[in-house]
C-alpha cells in the first residue's frame, strides 16, 4: 500500500519552493502527497488571503501534476487548525493499515514540542522532516536544538524508503536535493513593495495574484505625460 503523506501548511501563497517540497517526497517515496492548506494556523499570525483564494491558488499551482492532490479537511471544521486533530481525521478516513506521514520542514521539527498534544502525532502516523541543503537534521543537530524531540524520535528514526511498511509511529528525514529560497512571506513583501516575485511563484499563480490583486498587489503605471 503507498505511502499517503500529508503536507500542511498556510500556502499564503503557495510557491514554487512548495512545490519543490512536494514532487521530492512524492518522487522520492512512491507517494500520493495531499496539500493541506490550514484554515486558522494557532502557531501563525492569522493569514492574508481568505481560504478560497488560497485554495484556489493551491489548485492552479498542481494543476496536470500527477501524484499530487489537495485535502480540504482543514477548511471544512470550526476552530484552530491543530495538526492532531486532522491526522486523527485523516487516519479515521484512511482506515487503519495504510501508512500515512505528516511532512514538516527542519523549522518546524525543531519546534514540534510547542505543538498542541504532539506526542500524539506518532499514534495516527509518521514524522517526515524535509531538511534543507546545509541545515541537517541528524540525531546529534536535533539533540542540540530540540533535546525533548530527540528524546521522542531518536527510537523512530528510520530510512524514508521505510515509512511505507507501517502505518504509523516512525520518524525520517529527507534531504532536498538543492536549496530553495522561496519563502510566503518573501512573496508577500515582495508584492507589496514592487520587487521581483512573479518568479518565486508558479505562473497561474502569479496571475491569480495580479487578477484578484492579492498581497497588496499595484500594477505598475506608466510615466505621467
Amino acid at each position: 500500500m503507498s505511502l499517503l503523506a500529508c503536507y500542511g501548511g498556510s500556502f499564503d501563497p503557495v510557491h514554487l519552493g512548495h512545490l519543490a517540497v512536494a514532487r521530492t517526497v512524492r518522487d522520492a517515496l512512491a507517494a500520493e502527497v495531499a496539500l493541506v492548506p490550514a484554515a486558522d494556523p494557532p502557531h501563525k499570525d492569522a493569514t492574508h488571503a481568505g481560504a478560497a483564494r488560497r485554495g484556489r491558488m493551491l489548485e492552479l499551482a498542481i494543476a496536470g501534476e500527477p501524484g499530487l492532490c489537495i485535502d480540504p479537511l482543514e477548511f471544512e471544521r470550526d476552530g484552530p487548525s491543530y495538526t492532531i486533530d486532522t491526522l486523527r481525521m485523516v487516519r479515521a478516513r484512511q482506515g487503519p493499515h495504510r501508512p500515512v506521514a505528516w511532512v514538516v520542514g527542519g523549522d518546524s521539527l525543531l519546534q514540534l514540542d510547542a505543538w498542541y498534544r504532539w506526542r500524539e502525532l506518532f499514534a495516527h502516523g509518521h514524522v517526515l522532516a524535509v531538511a534543507r541543503p546545509g541545515s541537517p537534521l541528524g540525531p546529534e543537530d536535533i539533540a542540540a536544538r530540540a533535546p525533548a524531540v530527540a528524546c521522542e524520535i531518536g527510537s523512530r528514526r528510520r530510512p524514508a524508503e521505510a515509512l511505507a511498511d507501517t502505518p504509523a509511529g516512525g520518524f525520517a528525514v529527507l534531504e532536498l536535493p538543492r536549496l530553495r529560497h522561496e519563502s510566503s512571506t518573501e512573496v508577500r513583501r515582495r508584492i507589496a513593495e514592487g520587487g521581483d516575485w512573479e518568479s518565486l511563484l508558479p505562473a497561474p499563480v502569479a496571475g491569480f495574484v495580479r487578477e484578484h490583486r492579492l498581497y497588496g498587489y499595484r500594477a505598475a503605471t506608466g510615466p505621467s505625460l
